[in-house]
């Protein structure tokens, strides 16, 4: 018989193809039922077969069937020709043939009908074939776990096609598509940059396509990273300035295929690096899926110490760039079938992947996982029918805002003479209950406030509710940033560069509950901090900087303990520059009397004048003024707008 298939790729890279597992029937000579002539025809049909020629075994078993119709060998090896040529309502044909001739010569007909059966969506003939054929006797545990294992993906799929998800994919267009394969879609968190895996004249290559005016543009090849050899199986990072890859570099690796990373600098993609030890092994490595904050790492590899075949396995990495030992996702995830193509959500908590060893749709299908609030993963939910089918589903990952997921699709059918379909990337709107948790993205570019140029500088986001760093990072020279923020919470966001002023910004992301679909994108401009001889004679540009992480409670001029941070900052930024004067300023909306906004405001004025004092700010350099709601810089018609008029800010003073 064919040798079972199907989890390969183009070279290996780990891309599989969605092609039937070949028939498992084990038809048999006997002289019972084969004798003299018969046997000799009956081993030209076989050699047939073995040898993929399955036109010609099919002309010789009709012959035999038509001289002798009670030969049951040719109705079992008719069958599994027609299975592998995914002539499945044929196959199913001859398997029930063969088992009204004699249902006890083979019982194994029962599961292969079964399995026919399935890959024609008829689950519940499947499923009863399947039981039959579990009461078989002395049935070997090898066989009975996979008659179990489809008997459960039967009876799911019966349940899956009675309650169907609204699926209506839809092809990228000739910008991506081509007569030839495309496959593992990777985007940015801005869904601005999608970068994907191309065969082409036998070669696997990264192809960079960009979003202009809601259309891609034409792919062109990424020849930054692209070689001779192959590359593929890769993630881009959420700001598009790491890829992790797989690719076989020979002597450079440490296995077979090894996880690869490369990132911008200055604007240029630098010399891919092997992740070394203990990420790579000397087994199989591939199909990353990196954590849009990039200290997790997700991967399928076939090492010690999984669960069965491929597993996924889960790496972090320290601020000092070091990979941790790779720890196995366990059986929750993995089983002892073949998990791969991870991808791992912007919100970090929900994982999608494909396996073939959770009940499915009959074959490998795509499930999600999500983290508890204890930090454990749930148990894989299969994302149902007709997302999955009775053949195999690739990898998909899906957008920030969780509303679109892209995967590969397989355009035709395969002949049997060529293993390699036709690949296209598709899209379509994910149905809410398979979305990940709502999540948008901050994209800034950090310039001087005084020349334009743009400005390298330190950025951190803290998460307001727990206090703590989210975000901690340095940016290139060309002072562009892309961060993602999970929805749920708040988000206090600082940049800060030596001799500038610093810059903040709140985002309310738990006030506005899952409607994230509109980012924040900045133009955040840094003014130069004046030199101590000028100061006294002119304040250039001397525009408000706006503290938009003080808190305070409504109507109220007592700071609230998140201010801590913001207050610290200013404290800093003073005692750093001992010639700096300036005033501190409050504001209101209009919500309330004017008088009542005016004191209100002076109050809050107040109360930062005073922290600042109490920890070591000499008075002299410090005076304070409010202004009620006179002053407004956003409408008053709105929450988003009020919340924006109700400021404390600083400017200088000579």
């Amino acid at each position: 018989m064919l040798k079972t298939i199907f989890f390969r790729s183009f070279f290996c890279l780990g891309i599989w193809f969605f092609c039937s597992t070949p028939s498992q029937a084990q038809a048999v000579i006997t002289e019972k039922t084969a004798p003299g002539k018969l046997s000799k025809q009956y081993a030209e049909a076989l050699s047939h077969y073995r040898q993929q020629k399955f036109s010609e075994a099919i002309v010789h078993l009709d012959k035999l069937i038509k001289s002798k119709p009670t030969f049951i060998d040719a109705w079992l090896l008719r069958g599994a020709t027609q299975f592998d040529q995914r002539n499945f309502e044929a196959a199913e044909a001859n398997y029930e043939q063969a088992l009204v001739l004699d249902a006890s010569y083979f019982p194994g007909a029962l599961y292969e009908l079964g399995r026919a059966e399935q890959l024609q969506m008829k689950y519940e003939e499947a499923a009863a074939h399947f039981a039959q054929y579990l009461n078989t006797e002395n049935l070997k545990a090898g066989k009975r776990r996979d008659a179990e294992r489809e008997l459960a993906n039967a009876r799911f799929s019966a349940e899956a096609m009675r309650n169907p998800y609204s699926f209506t994919p839809q092809p990228l267009g000739d910008s991506i598509n081509t007569a030839g394969p495309e496959y593992l879609p990777s985007l940015t968190a801005d869904a601005e940059n999608l970068i994907y895996t191309a065969n082409v004249a036998n070669s696997e290559d990264f192809y960079l396509s960009h979003r202009v005016n809601g259309k891609w543009s034409k792919g062109v090849p990424l020849v930054a990273i692209n070689t001779p050899r192959n590359e593929a199986a890769q993630c881009i990072s959420a700001d598009g300035r790491t890829l992790v890859f797989t690719a076989d570099y020979g002597r450079d690796g440490l296995g077979g295929f090894d996880l690869y990373i490369a990132e911008v600098r200055q604007r240029q993609w630098g010399k891919p690096l092997n992740l070394g030890a203990p990420v790579n092994t000397a087994g199989w490595e591939s199909q990353p899926s990196l954590s849009a904050d990039g200290r997790t790492l997700i991967f399928a590899s076939d090492r010690p110490g999984g669960q069965g075949g491929r597993d996924l396995w889960i790496t972090r990495r320290s601020p000092e760039g070091k990979w941790s030992t790779p720890l196995n996702m366990g059986p929750g995830i993995n089983t002892t079938g073949h998990e791969q193509a991870p991808f791992l959500h912007a919100d970090g908590q929900t994982l999608y992947f494909m396996s073939d060893g959770h009940p499915g749709m009959g074959q490998a299908d795509l499930y999600l996982t999500r983290l508890d609030s204890a930090g454990q993963w749930q148990s894989p939910q299969n994302l149902g029918y007709p997302i999955n089918t009775p053949e195999e589903e690739g990898a998909l990952v899906v957008t920030t805002n969780g509303t679109t997921a892209y995967f590969t699709r397989r355009v035709g059918v395969p002949s049997v003479s060529d293993w390699r379909p036709n690949l296209d990337i598709f899209y379509f709107e994910m149905p809410q209950a398979l979305r990940p948790q709502a999540v948008t993205y901050v994209k800034a570019i950090i310039k001087d406030n005084d020349t334009g140029r743009r400005l390298q500088a330190q950025v951190e986001i803290t998460d307001v509710s727990k206090g703590k760093s989210f975000v901690n990072a340095t940016t290139d020279l060309d002072g562009e940033f892309l961060f993602c923020l999970p929805g749920g919470t708040n988000y206090a966001l600082n940049v800060s560069k030596t001799d500038y002023l610093f810059h903040s910004e709140y985002f309310a992301l738990a006030e506005y509950g899952t409607d994230l679909s509109k980012p924040f994108v900045l133009e955040i401009k840094l003014s130069p901090i004046p030199d101590p001889n000028v100061i006294s004679s002119k304040l250039p540009n001397n525009q408000p900087v706006i503290l938009r992480n003080i808190f305070f409670d409504s109507g109220a001029a007592t700071l609230r303990s998140e201010s801590t941070p913001e207050l610290e900052r200013l404290k800093l930024l003073l005692l750093g520059h001992p010639a700096l004067r300036i005033r501190i300023q409050g504001h209101t909306d209009n919500v309330g009397t004017a008088g009542d906004n005016l004191t209100l405001s002076e109050k809050r004025a107040k109360a930062v004048f005073d922290y600042l004092i109490k920890n070591g700010i000499s008075a002299d350099r410090l005076s304070f003024a409010g202004f009620g709601e006179s002053q407004p810089i956003d409408s008053n018609d709105t929450d988003e707008g009020r919340r924006n008029n109700r400021r404390t800010e600083f400017v200088l003073v000579r």
